[in-house]
């Protein structure tokens, strides 16, 4: 089985061309299952700084700044 960072959450946010839920590109979701696992390690890994970065850019959003 190959494990994926897939939270059901489809929806691409339109700045960072980054899926909402798990934040990978929609070319990285195409093509997860023929990446290597070395390929998926090193994607997984940079997910919690990416959805980070989309949570602190929509927050400043909605505050106007």
């Amino acid at each position: 089985m190959i494990l994926s960072p897939c939270e059901n959450i489809c929806v691409v946010d339109a700045p960072s061309g980054l899926c909402l839920g798990c934040g990978r590109s929609l070319g990285e979701i195409e093509r997860w299952t023929r990446y290597t696992d070395g390929e998926r390690a090193r994607v997984m890994a940079e997910l919690p700084q990416r959805l980070e970065t989309m949570r602190e850019r929509a927050a400043k959003a909605a505050v106007g700044n």
